[in-house]
């Protein structure tokens, strides 16, 4: 049986494909029907997807479906466009965020970071790209998601707890994206030693490190240190090795 996003799809959002609770869920974002379509064809035979034509109707639609497992977000569409959808997503959602866009220079990709987006894919791309990213962004959110641990690591108020992916400051939960909880969960357990950003990068993102990755690790630190540091501007939690990478004790 096919439902739709949204009651009606003049709200901006279309049918979804055949409901399959054992299957990953998709959020396809995107003004333009035939690069949604396209999507839909690339994405469906693994995945379960839905659609939405704007913003709103994004967000709308995330508000009533929390357990979505990934959203693909244009960046450059009319009225709210993925930059604001980004952010009011990540008002009440972690799920990864995988950015679309024609413009792929470095200040329109550090503007995608800073608002909670966890990849970046310049139109137009390859299946074998998007594919890749797409199973790369869910596979760190669902293995992680459940992975089993009962450590616990605490700095000052701020304690991270594995087990769960929780992260609480002075007893108030902390609201991580994705990306930003596995760079702290990747320094925590390396604690103690030197993270070179080549090695952050590629387990975290799982992709080999290029000239400007230095700049998305930068981007995604300081959104980071915002959240959990008391002074983000003189952290004490992670610390910068310049010219090396990242540490936390």
């Amino acid at each position: 049986m096919c439902y739709t996003a949204i009651d009606k799809e003049e709200e901006g959002c279309d049918r979804v494909n055949e409901a399959n609770e054992t299957k990953t869920r998709i959020l396809i974002v995107d003004d333009d029907p035939d690069i949604r379509k396209v999507l839909r064809l690339l994405l469906s035979r693994e995945y379960e997807t839905a659609e939405a034509a704007d913003g709103q109707a994004a967000v709308d639609f995330m508000n009533k479906n929390q357990d979505m497992d990934l959203v693909i977000l244009d960046v450059m569409m009319p009225g709210m466009d993925g930059i604001e959808t980004c952010e009011k997503i990540r008002e009440k959602s972690n799920v990864p965020v995988l950015f679309l866009t024609a413009k792929s220079a470095e200040k329109d990709r550090l503007n995608a970071y800073q608002s909670g987006g966890d990849d970046f894919l310049s139109k137009p791309f390859s299946q074998p790209e998007l594919l890749a990213k797409v199973k790369s962004l869910l596979r760190r959110y669902q293995e992680y998601r459940g992975k089993p641990s009962s450590s616990i690591w605490t700095s000052g108020n701020l304690e991270v707890d594995l087990s769960t992916r929780m992260v609480r400051n002075a007893g108030e939960n902390v609201p991580l994206t994705d990306t930003e909880y596995s760079i702290l969960e990747c320094l925590v357990k390396n604690r103690g030693r030197t993270v070179t950003t080549q090695e952050l990068y590629e387990t975290v993102w799982n992709e080999k490190f290029l000239p400007g990755s230095g700049n998305t690790i930068m981007v995604h630190v300081l959104n980071l240190r915002r959240k959990i540091e008391e002074v983000p501007s003189s952290p004490k939690i992670i610390r910068t090795v310049w010219g090396r990478g990242y540490q936390v004790e």
